[in-house]
């Protein structure tokens, strides 16, 4: 991809006649203008010496203008900076002298070559470009950040231009900390908290509030966390480029949903040359990890391209007896049907099989001879599941989208999105349901067990048209569109274990005792015990944003988003056939109108403040006591801000104030009457969510990267009490990277630190006398990394996490009374060849 920040061009009238020849140009004038402008132009410049690509970068942020190049040209290359008054092609001249490169002017910069090429042709058919400049792919560019976002509204907007907290973990970010998860990415990302309270389970939070609207390439997602099945918290970074988090409602795409954000994973895309990377790491707890990405032109004349990734992933953990294996496999096909049309065709499959496997954290409640309750820490290592416990997963997502360059700049675009996953389970657990633990003898808890398969399917169509407009003499900005989803899940699963002369109806199993158990778990004995869970949910909806000029200054984005929504569940529960309970729920929302506001007002070059409004729904399957469906959660949210960007828009900064008022926000309230303790029950209460978000992220200085940021978030009901307080309030998080100049270029060092204030709950299990108060205090996690780039082509990354081995829980799980333990001191080193 070529750069696109605007360019003074240099060119001789051969270059010019030949790039007028490639591209179609017919005014050799508009050419050759520009090129008398640059050539003229002398200033002075005082650039530090550093990596190549770091110190043309600067040069040509500095001289205002682009620099395209691929990212081998200049991997393992030094330059001794520049300081004086120059031309821009006396300065690329000095900056590349003795490299064996040049720079060559094109209609949209310059662009690395090497200097056998020649100083008077340019066959742009034979080079690929990967831009140093930002756009919507961060892959080569070293940034910590984007150029483009369509997360927030499907407008194209930097993040500056978009009046929503947006975030970006670039595929930069991802490979210095040897991040490899979503969870790991999320965990690192700005504002967001994760909770793992079991294994292979993943809550994400952001302010106060559970995300679970997920995206692939702009595609909305159904997640329902209490389904235990969630392809999207799988996700495996081997073949994402980067993930956007918009922190705040996005109602406007999505529809239904939560206001407390959307993570949107964007795909990588095949490459217009042949490049690719072979990896292997190993860590911590026998871990081992492989990766191989090839892209590049399937045929001669680059219109077919294609991508395959592969990545496996297997190793123990710091729980006992607990082992996972993953395996990953992409495939992506772009075709030039035309030089208007793109067509593009892929499929990713996931499959995570672990075994250990524990849908629960470890017990948190304990009790003395008197009965009292108070907190309990059992060994970190400790797990309750049998050895022979299993979850196994797997998903195929399969996508493909036609995008159609239209008159005046217009595109048609139309994408759609198959998702199928399966997951088959059989776990024996110390279940934290059955019983407080008591420490002094070991006693106290049961078995519990379930056994059954799942199987979910999800279909989703977008249709988007987007493109310029004129009104009142200025340009503007228009998309419209029309999504559809559709969401099925099939359960069909035995609990509550009968073995050994089980009793209570087999509500619980025999009695353990934990100091002995060497997680051989007995063999469960089912019965009749069955679950039975049919969901189905439908949405479609049309939406409307446009972005509207009044002024060079001022911006007005405005859009609304008509829904209808369908939510119909079958859930069926036989305890051992004397205890029957059965729903038989249908939600139904027509024409429910989402709007969205924001102003965005340029201060100056750099600086701009910007306000949104938007409102959110969400029909939700939650029941009170009496058996009841909550009604719909709906709210609004507001958001005020100020943000700015450096350096052509390699380093942002972003703070804002936000609230977010609900109406029948889901709070848990004991358990649905005649179901025995099997249904968690809830209340709907009105709450209040205020904050305040704080973000950096980008580039320094050539070479010094920077991710910092602050959250404060704090949730109250009607009468201003704290709610939800097993999320922290407050957040701090830390990370940066730089690489060493001089004789010392070679070597990348960086670390960073997590903090977070602390969470708590009250439990109220009946087997003790007093309420028990389960407190996790604020913490802070220290990591620290290296990268040496060996030659060329091939470099190794080492990463300590925990680097102080703080021992702290992760997640607090009020549902269970129980909590997980984040992970020990670990590290991973990985080592990257690159073609």
């Amino acid at each position: 991809m070529l750069s696109t920040l605007r360019a003074r061009i240099p060119l001789k009238p051969g270059n010019a006649l030949a790039l007028g020849i490639h591209l179609g140009l017919g005014s050799l004038p508009l050419l050759l203008a520009p090129a008398v402008m640059a050539q003229q132009h002398v200033q002075r410049y005082d650039i530090a010496p550093g990596a190549l690509g770091d110190v043309l970068s600067s040069f040509a942020r500095q001289a205002g203008v682009a620099i395209s190049f691929e990212a081998g040209q200049v991997a393992g290359r030094h330059s001794a900076g520049l300081q004086g008054s120059y031309a821009v092609e006396q300065g690329f001249a000095l900056l590349l002298g003795g490299q064996g490169l040049q720079a060559l002017g094109s209609a949209d910069g310059y662009v690395l070559s090497s200097a056998a090429a020649g100083d008077n042709a340019l066959e742009l058919g034979a080079t690929t470009i990967n831009s140093q400049s930002l756009g919507a792919t961060t892959e080569g560019t070293g940034a910590y950040t984007t150029g483009a976002t369509r997360t927030a509204t499907k407008l194209n907007l930097s993040l500056r231009e978009t009046p929503q907290s947006v975030s970006v973990m670039t595929r930069q970010r991802i490979e210095d900390q040897n991040l490899r998860s979503i969870g790991q990415v999320l965990e690192q990302t700005a504002g967001i908290n994760v909770q793992s309270p079991g294994s292979d389970r993943l809550y994400v939070y952001s302010r106060g509030l559970a995300i679970d609207n997920y995206q692939y390439d702009g595609m909305p997602t159904t997640s329902f966390a209490f389904s235990q099945a969630l392809p999207q918290a799988l996700s495996d970074m081997a073949i994402y480029d980067h993930v956007e988090v918009v922190r705040g409602a996005t109602g406007l795409l999505s529809g239904a949903g939560d206001p407390s954000g959307t993570v949107n994973l964007v795909r990588k895309k095949p490459t217009e040359t042949f490049k690719g990377y072979v990896s292997a790491g190993l860590g911590s707890w026998d871990l081992y990890r492989t990766e191989v990405d090839v892209s590049g032109p399937l045929t001669d004349n680059g219109v077919v391209r294609g991508r395959a990734v592969a990545a496996y992933q297997q190793g123990n953990s710091f729980t006992d007896h607990l082992e996972q294996k993953k395996t990953i496999l992409y495939g992506i096909t772009e075709v030039d049907l035309s030089p208007d049309t793109l067509f593009t065709l892929g499929v990713d499959y996931l499959e995570s099989n672990p075994r250990g496997f524990s849908t629960t954290g470890l017990p948190v409640v304990a009790s003395n001879a008197a009965g009292q309750g108070y907190q309990y820490h059992m060994p970190r290592s400790s797990n309750g599941a049998s050895r022979d416990s299993s979850n196994r997963q797997e998903s195929v997502n399969t996508f493909a989208s036609v995008e159609q360059k239209l008159a005046h700049d217009w595109t048609l675009k139309v994408a759609a999105n198959y998702l199928y996953g399966t997951r088959e389970y059989d776990s024996v657990i110390v279940g934290t349901t059955t019983g407080v633990l008591n420490p002094s003898t070991g006693d106290g808890l049961r078995y519990t067990a379930t056994k059954g398969d799942n199987t979910q399917k999800q279909r989703g169509v977008d249709v988007m048209l987007s493109g310029p407009f004129a009104l009142l003499g200025r340009e503007h900005e228009l998309v419209m569109g029309f999504n559809y989803q559709s969401y099925e899940n099939r359960r069909n699963g035995f609990g509550n274990l009968l073995a050994n002369g089980a009793s209570n109806n087999g509500v619980s199993g025999v009695p353990v005792n934990v100091w002995n158990w060497d997680n051989q778990g007995p063999t469960p004995a089912y019965n009749f015990n069955r679950e039975d869970d049919n969901i189905d949910q439908r949405q479609t909806g049309a939406y409307l944003a446009t972005r509207l000029k009044p002024t060079d200054d001022l911006s007005l984005i405005l859009g609304a988003r008509v829904s209808n929504f369908q939510y119909d569940a079958v859930l069926d529960y036989h305890v051992n056939s004397l205890l029957p309970y059965s729903t038989d729920d249908s939600v139904k929302a027509t024409g429910e109108v989402t709007p969205y506001a924001g102003v965005v007002y340029d201060l100056d070059e750099v600086h701009s403040l910007y306000a949104s409004y938007t409102s959110i729904f969400k029909p939700q399957p939650y029941r009170t006591r009496a058996g009841k469906l909550l009604e719909p959660r709906q709210g609004d949210n507001y958001e005020i801000g100020l943000k700015s960007e450096y350096f052509g828009g390699r380093l942002n900064t972003a703070i804002a104030l936000f609230e977010v008022n609900l109406d029948n926000d889901a709070v848990a309230d004991g358990v649905v009457d005649g179901s025995d303790g099997l249904i968690t029950a809830y209340r709907g209460e009105q709450t209040k969510t205020r904050g305040v978000d704080m973000e950096i992220n980008g580039e320094l200085s050539p070479g010094w990267n920077l991710l910092a940021s602050y959250t404060h978030s704090q949730v109250e009901d009607k009468h201003g009490e704290r709610v939800k307080t097993t999320v922290p309030m407050d957040m701090f998080k830390l990370w940066t990277t730089y690489q060493l100049p001089g004789a010392l270029d070679k070597l990348t060092v960086g670390g960073g630190v997590n903090w977070q204030s602390s969470m708590q709950y009250t439990a109220t299990p009946w087997q003790v006398s007093n309420p028990v108060k389960i407190k996790q205090d604020d913490y802070a996690i220290a990591t620290l990394m290296a990268r040496y780039q060996l030659t060329r082509q091939w470099s190794a990354t080492a990463t300590v996490n925990n680097l102080f081995d703080k021992q702290y829980f992760s997640a607090l799980d009020q549902n269970f009374n129980s909590a997980a333990y984040g992970e020990p001191r670990n590290f991973m080193l990985s080592s990257k060849w690159e073609f």
